[in-house]
């Protein structure tokens, strides 16, 4: 197909093609920027989790706190707030923990999930919005077809499969826009499944490691040890002297 056969049918198009070709620049700049988005996001909080682990293991809470606090990863958000938590439920034996870290880790699955609707909804939508042009062509077509008989035509068949040959574009466009959107779709998806359990299991031993500096900031101290006290020795009675 050449350049001036591609404009024809963008001509023909009109609107519908025109919506089509816009839906597919946004599928791809959703996916563009949801590719930069997720670049790395794993990477990034293992290594994070591994560093935030080590000091916990050590009984350094405030050092895997500062740590938490200079990262720009995505689990640096559900670190935080457990650590928020654990400041104020020490008292109590740290309850709440995982709460908290599970809630954050919902919010960091809502963040990564951004703008995927878009790319779902194009999918979904594209394929009826290239059969309304295709329809809407044919339409024209046996309208043009009456007007040519009223004229005093011959209304063969050849101008009325030109028109439809050339609506049809509409609904190809529209098919190969929404699997475009759908591969996107799919592959964002399945890769946040697997990012978004290697977060939960990151959120459940950092959780453990937590309460355990918690309930042991708790147990009491033991009492210092007391030797036993030996009994005084007794004297032996002094013996009466023989005469």
């Amino acid at each position: 197909m050449s350049l001036n056969d591609l404009l024809h049918y963008l001509r023909l198009g009109g609107v519908t093609l025109a919506l089509l070709l816009g839906a597919s620049v946004v599928a791809l700049g959703v996916a563009v920027e949801r590719l930069i988005a997720l670049w790395g996001v794993s990477e990034r909080s293992r290594s994070l989790g591994e560093i935030v682990n080590k000091h916990l293991l050590r009984g350094d809470v405030a050092a895997a706190r500062t740590a938490a606090e200079r990262s720009d990863a995505v689990a640096a958000d559900i670190f935080l707030a457990g650590f928020d938590r654990w400041e104020r439920s020490r008292a109590s034996g740290g309850n709440g923990i995982e709460s908290a870290v599970e809630r954050e880790r919902a919010q960091v699955g809502l963040k990564l999930r951004r703008n995927l609707w878009l790319l779902a909804t194009i999918g979904s939508t594209t394929p009826f919005v290239g059969l309304f042009g295709t329809v809407a062509g044919i339409m024209r077509s046996f309208k043009d077809l009456g007007v040519d008989v009223e004229a005093g035509g011959t209304g063969g068949s050849a101008a009325v499969m030109t028109g439809i040959s050339e609506a049809l574009v509409a609904t190809a466009v529209g098919i190969l826009v929404a699997v475009q959107a759908m591969v996107f779709y799919n592959y964002f998806q399945a890769r946040l499944s697997r990012v978004l359990v290697e977060l939960r299991l990151l959120g459940d031993e950092f959780s453990e490691l937590l309460k355990e500096r918690a309930t042991g900031a708790l147990l009491p101290e033991p009492p210092p040890s007391r030797e036993p006290s030996t009994p005084p020795a007794t004297r032996p009675d002094p013996q009466p002297a023989s005469s």
